[in-house]
């Protein structure tokens, strides 16, 4: 009667987690097979485009969906509304239900990706590229969740997901059709948005919000795991430093991907007007039909002799 329930994590999670699991295995199953199969059968893509179509489209269903979770969580909670409740009452050890039942589905589903790589057969060339991206994940979520850190967790994933879904809907309209790629552009601008939100959470987070927390000192038992150490100049510009240089590799990375896009794209056009041009030059030097036989002096005689100029008949 009114009463608020919250959670704390334990080994309980472990069963609800391994639960959800054959979950997400039975939701891939369905997504693949009555959706991305009948597009593959139309579409008639090679096998490694089959594989990454697979891919973007498990992706494009999952980020979607998370984004909109995600997204109704941190509205409904307050997290947006208010930024200070990112930092305030730290260490944030009960949560509400939508906040737990939102991170024990994230780690199942990116625990059931690694049955799934071999489920969908994954190419031996994509499966070291898609461990690095699961484990990045799991390590992520995990941590905001057993650090006390899901507020934060929250609003970084409805970031990272926001980005992660524009590129994999690009990937998939460049897929039905390959001179298609204004989504990538649209993914560009988002993508460039979301690090600089990322970073900026970041810096106010663990720059202002977090060495100003009243309890500074190191309690494992409530949660508080370091709190403490941000109140330490040194330790705070570092960590602040390993972020900026993170995020700075990344942005690298991207630039890097984008100018060479875009070279590509300049040196396809090019091609193509050299090729135009080419057809033209041959179309205005290819010879002139001539008529049937042979000249003489100047006369276009047929090949008895004759001449193909009509006869004046004299009159009688």
């Amino acid at each position: 009667d009114g009463e608020l329930v919250q959670y704390h994590y334990g080994l309980k999670d472990l069963v609800t987690i391994l639960f959800y699991i054959f979950i997400a295995i039975i939701l891939h199953a369905v997504v693949q097979e009555y959706a991305l199969d009948k597009i593959n059968r139309r579409l008639h893509l090679s096998k490694v485009k089959h594989s990454k179509f697979n891919e973007s489209g498990q992706l494009v269903a999952f980020h979607l969906t998370s984004v909109i979770w995600c997204l109704y969580v941190v509205v409904t909670e307050g997290y947006i509304s208010n930024p200070r409740s990112l930092w305030e009452n730290y260490p944030h050890v009960y949560l509400p239900f939508q906040v737990k039942f939102f991170y024990l589905c994230q780690l199942a589903y990116w625990l059931h990706a690694l049955p799934e790589l071999y489920f969908q057969k994954v190419r031996k060339e994509e499966i070291p590229r898609q461990l690095r991206c699961i484990a990045l994940y799991l390590v992520h979520i995990t941590g905001a969740y057993l650090l006390n850190l899901t507020r934060l967790g929250l609003i970084l994933l409805l970031l990272q997901y926001l980005a992660e879904f524009f590129f994999h809907m690009a990937r998939l309209v460049y897929f039905t059709d390959e001179n298609n790629e204004k989504l990538f552009n649209v993914w560009a601008v988002v993508f460039v948005v979301t690090r600089l939100f990322t970073l900026t959470l970041y810096i106010l987070v663990m720059g202002f919000g977090l060495p100003r927390v009243e309890n500074q000192t190191l309690d494992p038992e409530r949660g508080n795991f370091f709190s403490f150490l941000f109140n330490n100049i040194l330790f705070r510009m570092s960590v602040l430093l390993l972020v900026c240089l993170f995020q700075a590799s990344v942005m690298w990375r991207f630039i890097h991907f984008q100018l060479r896009r875009w070279r590509e794209y300049w040196n396809e056009q090019s091609s193509r007007k050299r090729a135009a041009a080419t057809a033209g030059t041959k179309q205005q030097a290819k010879p002139l039909k001539r008529d049937s036989g042979y000249h003489e002096n100047g006369v276009v005689k047929a090949e008895n002799g004759t001449s193909l100029r009509t006869k004046k008949l004299k009159s009688p």
